[in-house]
């Protein structure tokens, strides 16, 4: 047998896509990076999502109503969460095919009373969200993106620091005064305790008063929201950076921006979604909320919430659920660390995703010895590599890291659990969990491109 039969070649995609499908590539880009800059949270995400999903057909979902196939429908679960299905000619007997993501990101929280004044200055206290290394959010430019829900019922829309508005800051100790600092551990040279927002510093009020510096932040808060210090309490407030998504390169040939993981799947899965015909199998999308804290709550994969919603479907054709979820697929579509050359170190090359190598898909996840890991069997990679290579997708098998360096999971064990077969794909990222990841458009449209495979899937 000749030799290119037998060996398994990586293919850059630079070198395999001609003019127009690279024209396709950067269109699907910028819309991908419209996206990300208009949903800065998961709240923002379900926003926008359900805004581009109703300007293309999508109505709320409504227990009882009639369906049938090319019905589109979408379930809100309380706005930070949302399923969205087109409705498949295959009755549900036959299953589904799942995109599932997730939409929200490391991030820095308030905490429920955060604001205090010392040493001439007002500071926001916070509580960090998901995997962070916490030296990245000193010194950047922050926003603070949220609601605030009143005891009267309403929900009041919190932005502050965008556009021209004045941003906020996590301060550092200068290089004179950091010895000390600078001989400890890199992860405890900085402290959760220590990640306190830098709000304000201008005093009002008699001279003699306290806590002027903080009065000035608070009476600014009700001139703008109507809020007092109390409604903290009922407060979702996130500091994020303060920066819209970018190319990277002198070629252009990535994005950087905050929030990749995972809004760079959801994205791929939502405009995959927008751009097919009637399926053979209802097509459905899970955007996730929590899947950075374990995917617990109301609103994260381990919630009946999905159950509820592909139950519904299924009532609505007399069709058993747990019937449906045998015959079914998910894509666990997630992001994969890109091996990176300034740390070969913890990366095992010939297993790990590479940067414009396409979709990265990973057999298992988990920890060192698969600790957290569905692990897909071998008919599913196959079955998957057929759907890709049907469909021009350029893909790659990919490893988070040598074996005890580390690790990481995703929601498809949440799936797994449900008797779906599921495995996982999704984009490399580099800088993963920073507050500036970033990513190949090859990989992010080849992401796309496979997420309109596995809903074409018959």
């Amino acid at each position: 047998m000749e030799r290119e039969k037998l060996f398994m070649k990586r293919k850059n995609g630079f070198d395999v896509m001609d003019k127009a499908e690279k024209a396709k590539m950067e269109e699907y880009c910028q819309l991908y990076k419209e996206y990300l800059g208009v949903g800065r949270t998961e709240r923002e995400c379900v926003k926008e999502t359900i805004r581009q999903a109703e300007a293309l057909g999508f109505v709320p979902y409504k227990r009882g109503m009639e369906l049938k196939a090319g019905d589109k429908v979408y379930f809100n679960n309380r706005e930070k969460n949302v399923n969205l299905a087109i409705i498949g000619k295959s009755g549900l007997e036959k299953g589904a095919n799942i995109i599932a993501s997730h939409i929200d990101s490391p991030r820095l929280d308030l905490k429920p009373s955060p604001l205090y004044e010392e040493n001439g200055q007002a500071l926001l206290k916070t509580h960090y969200y998901g995997g962070i290394r916490k030296y990245q959010w000193v010194t950047i430019p922050l926003e603070l993106h949220g609601v605030v829900a009143l005891r009267d019922g309403r929900v009041v829309e919190v932005k502050i620091g965008e556009g021209n508005e004045p941003k906020l800051v996590i301060t550092d100790l200068l290089p004179h005064l950091g010895q000390e600092q600078n001989k400890k551990p890199l992860g405890e040279a900085f402290t959760g305790e220590g990640l306190n927002i830098l709000v304000g510093s201008e005093p009002i009020g008699d001279a003699d008063a306290t806590d002027r510096i903080k009065h000035n932040i608070l009476e600014k808060l009700n001139e703008k929201y109507g809020i007092v210090e109390e409604d903290f309490i009922s407060a979702e407030l996130e500091a994020i950076p303060a920066y819209l998504p970018t190319d990277i390169g002198l070629d252009g040939s990535l994005i950087g921006g905050y929030g990749h993981d995972d809004r760079v799947c959801s994205y791929a899965g939502l405009k995959a979604m927008f751009d097919i015909e009637t399926p053979e199998k209802t097509a459905v999308l899970i955007l996730a909320d929590k899947e950075e804290v374990g995917s617990m709550g109301v609103t994260g994969m381990i919630s009946q919430a999905f159950e509820n919603f592909m139950k519904n479907l299924c009532d609505s054709q007399g069709v058993d659920l747990f019937q449906c979820f045998e015959n079914s697929f998910c894509l666990s579509c997630d992001v994969t660390a890109a091996v990176d050359p300034n740390y070969m170190e913890v990366f095992e090359v010939r297993n790990g995703a590479h940067i414009n190598q396409g979709i990265g898909l990973c057999k298992y996840t988990g920890s060192r010895g698969k600790g957290g890991a569905s692990d897909a069997n071998a008919e599913t990679v196959a079955k998957v590599l057929r759907w890709f290579d049907d469909n021009e997708v350029l893909w790659q098998m990919a490893e988070m890291g040598k074996v005890d360096a580390g690790g990481g999971g995703t929601v498809a064990l949440d799936l797994a659990n449900r008797n779906i077969e599921t495995i996982d794909a999704g984009v490399p990222v580099l800088s993963m969990h920073s507050p500036f990841e970033v990513v190949s458009k090859i990989d992010c449209y080849m992401t796309y491109k496979g997420c309109k495979a596995v809903y074409e899937a018959k």
